[in-house]
């Protein structure tokens, strides 16, 4: 069953293959609504490229997924809607030369358009204030980030965040849209082992209030749902086959007005994507 909170995430013999062969090949995943999803391996064996697969951003080519009964790859417009991205290196990377409430705010302004623009029309300008105002403050409580012991509290700059309040910075932006999926790369990258328990508690706090929560990660806490990636064998590119086509994600099939949306709402998430693939074997 699915919930209205949290997204079911499933998937069989899924695979992703590009031009210098497998990113990631026969993943099998049953995670239900509000699990803590943890994606374990070593730097090099397309942890990336999954998540970025499993939350509809890059198409893959192998099995099928679905994500909040969404199926993968034939709807991946309908899970981009329901999957947000934390901090994920070169596809939602934090503005260095904005302070923290800079950051919120247009975080803030994104998930407003995104909630269409004549629900915005329909209230006044103190309305809209009011609503992002109350929306930023619930994720950052929701992230564990408190602006007042910040160095110089929202007027900190963002570059002078230390990772662990980077990681909860990025949280808080993805939170504002209220997803059923969260996910997060290299959560414990440069942390240290007393910040990646903190980390861990703060994804589980999450999950436990029915969010899905999905993270990338080099070693797997024991309660997570654990989905192993390793070393591919490369393979040969099929004879005739076009490298390119297999390097760039190819559009969604929803329904043609997603299409066009896609199109006019490109962002460096779907660029990242791109990168992300033609550089899988750092993945």
């Amino acid at each position: 069953m699915d919930s209205p909170h949290g997204a079911a995430v499933k998937a069989e013999d899924f695979g992703l293959k590009g031009p210098r062969g497998w990113a990631f090949r026969g993943v099998g995943i049953d995670a239900a609504p509000g699990s803590l999803i943890a994606v374990e391996g070593p730097s090099g064996t397309g942890r990336t490229c999954l998540l970025l697969a499993l939350t509809g951003r890059m198409k893959p080519t192998a099995g099928h997924a679905e994500v909040g009964g969404h199926r993968l790859p034939k709807h991946m417009t309908a899970v981009r809607r329901v999957a947000a991205l934390g901090p994920v290196a070169g596809v939602t990377d934090l503005d260095q030369a904005l302070t923290v409430a800079e950051q919120l705010r247009e975080g803030a302004l994104l998930h407003r358009h995104y909630d269409g623009p004549v629900r915005a029309l329909l209230r006044s300008p103190a309305e809209r204030r009011a609503d992002a105002r109350a929306r930023i403050e619930a994720a950052l409580d929701t992230a564990g980030l408190d602006l007042t012991t910040l160095p110089k509290g929202p007027r900190t700059s963002v570059r002078d965040l230390e990772r662990l309040e980077s990681v909860r910075l990025s949280v808080a932006i993805a939170l504002l849209g209220s997803p059923r999926l969260l996910a997060l790369d290299d959560l414990d990258l440069k942390l240290s082992d007393t910040e990646r328990t903190e980390a861990w508690a703060l994804l589980r706090s999450i999950a436990a209030a029915g969010t899905t929560v999905l993270a990338v990660c080099s070693e797997a806490p024991d309660d997570a749902v654990v989905v192993r990636t390793g070393p591919q064998e490369p393979a040969a590119p099929d004879a005739g086959a076009d490298p390119a086509a297999d390097a760039a994600p190819a559009a969604d099939a929803d329904t043609e007005n997603d299409a066009e949306n896609d199109t006019e709402n490109e962002t460096e998430e779907t660029k990242g994507a791109d990168d992300a693939l033609a550089e899988a074997g750092r993945a």
